[in-house]
């Protein structure tokens, strides 16, 4: 075993893990993280990996050689290569000087990989104090019941035809949300439905792929979706009901809970605190 758990538990201030995001807090395990480095060497996707679900192969793995584990602090590298390259350090650590450490070893790294550029990500417990970056929010299905809400949304497959071919212009507007590579997933038939609202006869918001999967312990959790609703239609709701459909989409298939990183003081992270989510703590990105 590569972790010691008694080092590492204790600098776990938010349950992050290097190539896998956000996981339940009952599977933050130092198998979870053994289980990292064992994919680095294969370059297989873990069963549980949320990014399994796009097909194809891991794009980014630890770099177990450049692991820094120590009592005080834990510095876990990983590298991607997708466009021109990222090294990312994740930084546990309890004393703020872990950054500082950790940003030399990604700019040493981005250097000997030769890739465009690092960061270094921390993450900060629940009650930090004047958070920055994105919160770490949990949704728990068997806490209460999520009632199908009244509104426009219904899966895009399930509008009129001329409805659907609106997804396209709304996926292209909304690129920078991640609805322009949703779409692609779609046209090619490789991920669960996407539901959408539409107004006047054109889609004008969506969140998806709706997909329930096990996670490191075999308990069913609904996979983060993409979510927008375009500027010119934000403000009358569609957002929240968007949400709440997903939201009895999932708990409806047996869904346990939902995680999700929402940017703090945005729309969704708005959206996810007035509708009672549990904030598990956050991720702080430093670029290098």
């Amino acid at each position: 075993m590569f972790f010691r758990w008694d080092w590492l538990r204790p600098q776990l201030t938010a349950p992050i893990v290097p190539t896998l995001g956000p996981i339940h807090p009952d599977a933050l395990t130092v198998s979870v993280f053994e289980d990292t480095l064992r994919a680095a060497d294969t370059g297989d996707f873990l069963p549980y990996d949320k990014d399994r679900r796009w097909g194809g192969e891991k794009d980014e793995k630890v770099l177990r050689e450049d692991v820094v584990h120590q009592p005080e602090h834990t510095l876990v590298p990983t590298l991607t290569r997708r466009g021109r390259g990222t090294v990312k350090v994740f930084a546990y650590g309890l004393r703020d000087s872990v950054m500082e450490e950790a940003a030399e070893l990604a700019a040493k790294l981005v250097a000997a990989y030769d890739v465009a550029g690092g960061r270094v990500i921390r993450p900060l417990g629940p009650g930090t104090a004047h958070p920055r970056g994105t919160r770490i929010q949990l949704k728990n299905f068997t806490a209460r019941p999520c009632p199908a809400p009244d509104g426009p949304v219904r899966s895009v497959t399930a509008w009129p035809a001329a409805v659907q071919e609106t997804f396209a212009p709304f996926a292209e507007a909304m690129a920078g949300d991640g609805l322009a590579f949703l779409h692609d997933q779609m046209r090619a038939d490789r991920c669960g439905p996407v539901l959408a609202a539409a107004i006047e006869g054109r889609i004008v918001g969506a969140i998806g792929p709706m997909d329930v999967r096990p996670d490191a312990f075999g308990r069913p959790q609904l996979m983060p979706q993409y979510f927008a609703v375009l500027p010119e239609a934000r403000g009358q709701g569609l957002g929240r009901v968007l949400w709440r459909a997903a939201m009895y989409w999932g708990q409806s298939r047996g869904a346990a809970y939902q995680l999700l990183q929402t940017e703090v003081g945005g729309p969704s992270d708005r959206l996810c605190r007035a509708e009672g989510l549990s904030a598990l703590g956050f991720t702080h990105t430093v670029p290098v």
